[in-house]
């Protein structure tokens, strides 16, 4: 194909005729097998061994796929993770009843796509318009149907499996396609903004919706419909809405500004951190608008720390404790304000040091391919696409990589498949000589840069002040909260937690973990306690309760979160609020893991064996995005003290 190399010579034959005896390409054989116990749950396992960390517990008769058995251990996946069990607890048929729903054999049917002519039918991630789009069908595409309901279709397609609308599949070739639908209505258009400037994709039509991506000039968008001067559109595997006015036909001209001027929904300004600075026992109304007569949505106290989104005519648009709105902008403050009535509020600072340069901790973390959800631009090699028109290719064979630059030396965001369909932005000369195109990546988690990674694993950059130090509080340490006050001035319209203080204190009692780093922990996994595994997933007819996001795996979150709490016996919201803790303490807090730094990095795994591993999330800036909230809490208290455990890298 162009390219000179190198390749083993006992894989090459002189014919083609030749059969590929080669063990590196035969399939792997796997086998389902079934959790057989009396009662009580099965342990999975990091490695062949029962002292290795528990995965998840197993529920009898739970179907697991066996990829290989010995010593009397199996290595197995199930809920998306792979380990190990005890093979004494398998067996080949389910005892009593049928094997899961999700690994019996599904029996399928042949449709066909009926669309217009030179439209496609849209295969989504889930059974909504809004759903993420995983490829695109043209008129007459012979697929699979799973199954059918409520209007949408699980089908499966040149190996991919995800949901259309059924109203646009016949079991005929012959019959007529059908003459309109909103799914298939879909152009192409680009962000048309000011230099430099970036375009608000809102989640309503409205300028004071709240904001779900900033959209760059020049970006590739899909609009499904226009209304009202607002464009519905889909950015980066969302939905949402920005000003008709911001968009053209065309894409703008490098270096030159196009667009209009008028609007506010240009954003030139990044988002900055400030504090309420008010009178000692006040506290600053924040409202749904920026006038006096709007409805007060929060009181916020002194102290509190605040996200800026913007500030015009002497009123501030912001988001604090989970909720958005607008507060006078001479209440805020660049720096932390004194707080008089806090009477203990020390800060203890400790130091532990690793056997480890801060250099090698940052080659061995990058080495495990941490992620994260900001966004990057991102090149895959020209090789790699078949071009439908001069904006849209088609992916040739499987497993290209996206990466961060245009050039093999950059790092591999993520990857690309086999007829995928990318939106190309450029075309440009890569540092290795050859053409790579410039391309949206529509994936929500993506591998971080290096640059990112080293960013978030040195300590030194999170010691400037109180807030980004928390990332090294001891969670070991009791912080002896009031249940009235906590209930009172946290817990309030929190959703399913409101109320639960004596929840949360009992669990941070019984299993040793800092109370507020628990609530915390809490309201950022559920919404402010709105989300779907927090106020109860019904699963084998019982209403099961998940607070900590514990097992709720990023391709599976609400089957595997709910199916982790029916196991472990979470009916009701203060047990998954007792339990999770345990969870913890019993994985992270017992392990040493006793600081959201540690937890997330875990310097001594890395220190000891060589070797990235036991680290609760995959998200280089998990710890960093805790720490917010649980400032606002420590600052809605009479008093604390605080007790910080510092890094060192030899």
């Amino acid at each position: 194909n162009g390219k000179t190399g190198y390749v083993s010579s006992s894989f090459l034959s002189n014919s083609t005729s030749g059969t590929n005896t080669s063990t590196t390409t035969s399939p792997i054989t796997t086998t389902t097998k079934y959790v057989k116990i009396a009662s009580g749950s099965l342990n999975m396992r990091n490695s062949a061994s029962t002292s290795a960390s528990i995965i998840v517990k197993l529920a009898k008769n739970t179907a697991v796929k066996v990829y290989s058995e010995s010593n009397g251990w199996a290595e197995i996946e199930v809920y998306g993770k792979t380990g190990y069990v005890s093979s004494e607890f398998l067996s080949a048929t389910a005892s009593g009843t049928a094997p899961a729903p999700s690994e019996k054999p599904q029996q399928s049917i042949t449709k066909y796509v009926k669309v217009s002519s030179g439209s496609t039918l849209n295969v989504r991630k889930s059974t909504s318009t809004s759903s993420a789009i995983l490829t695109k069908l043209a008129n007459g595409t012979t697929l699979a149907v799973l199954s059918e309901a409520n209007g949408w279709a699980k089908v499966k397609v040149n190996g991919i499996e995800g949901y259309v609308s059924s109203e646009f599949l016949s079991i005929s070739q012959s019959s007529q396609p059908p003459a309109d639908n909103q799914e298939q209505k879909t152009v192409t258009k680009y962000v048309n903004v000011n230099l430099s400037s970036s375009l608000n994709m809102r989640k309503s039509p409205a300028s004071d919706a709240s904001v779900l991506v900033k959209l760059a000039r020049g970006v590739a968008v899909i609009v499904h419909s226009e209304a009202n001067g607002w464009a519905k559109i889909e950015a980066y595997g969302q939905t949402g809405y920005v000003s008709s006015a911001f968009l053209s036909e065309t894409k703008p001209t490098a270096g030159t500004d196009s667009a209009p001027d008028n609007s506010s929904e240009q954003e030139n300004k990044t988002d900055v951190t400030k504090y309420i600075d008010v009178v000692y026992g006040s506290s600053l109304n924040m409202r749904s608008g920026a006038s006096t007569s709007a409805p007060v949505i929060s009181k916020l106290a002194r102290g509190t720390l605040v996200t800026v989104h913007s500030e015009e005519n002497g009123w501030a648009h912001i988001t604090a404790n989970g909720k958005t709105g607008y507060v006078s902008s001479q209440y805020l403050s660049a720096t932390e304000p004194f707080t008089p009535n806090i009477t203990n509020g020390t800060i203890e600072k400790g130091f532990e040091s690793y056997n480890i340069s801060l250099n090698e901790m940052i080659t061995k973390e990058n080495a495990v391919s941490p992620q994260t959800d900001k966004r990057y631009d991102t090149y895959i090699s020209a090789n790699a696409l078949t071009l439908t028109n001069a904006t849209t290719g088609t992916v040739n064979g499987a497993g290209w990589n996206v990466r961060g630059g245009a050039g093999t030396n950059y790092w591999v965001v993520g990857q690309v498949n086999n007829q995928d369909t990318v939106q190309i932005l450029s075309k440009i000369k890569g540092t290795d000589g050859n053409d790579w195109y410039q391309i949206t990546y529509t994936k929500t988690w993506v591998n971080a840069s290096p640059e990112d990674v080293a960013y978030y694993v040195t300590p030194a950059n999170f010691l400037a002040n109180t807030v980004d130090s928390l990332q090294f509080l001891k969670l070991s340490v009791a912080a002896n909260l009031d249940v009235t006050e906590v209930n009172d001035r946290i817990l309030a319209g929190k959703g399913i937690l409101e109320g639960l203080a004596s929840a949360f204190l009992t669990a941070g009692t019984t299993s040793g973990i800092n109370e507020v780093y628990l609530i915390s922990h809490a309201l950022l996994e559920t919404n402010n306690g709105t989300s779907q595994l927090a106020t109860g997933v019904q699963i084998n007819g019982r209403t099961v309760y998940n607070m900590y996001g514990i097992g709720a795996y990023d391709n599976s979150a609400i089957t595997s979160g709910a199916q982790f709490a029916y196991n472990a016996g979470w009916f009701t919201p203060e047990a998954a609020i007792v339990g999770g803790a345990q969870f913890i303490e019993n994985g992270y807090i017992n392990a040493g893991q006793d600081t959201l730094y540690k937890m997330r990095w875990n310097p001594n795994s890395v220190a000891t064996t060589g070797a990235a591993a036991h680290q609760y999330a995959t998200d280089i800036g998990w710890a960093a995005k805790q720490v917010n909230q649980i400032y606002n809490i420590y600052s809605l208290l009479d008093s604390y003290k605080l007790v910080l455990e510092i890094p060192q890298y030899k």
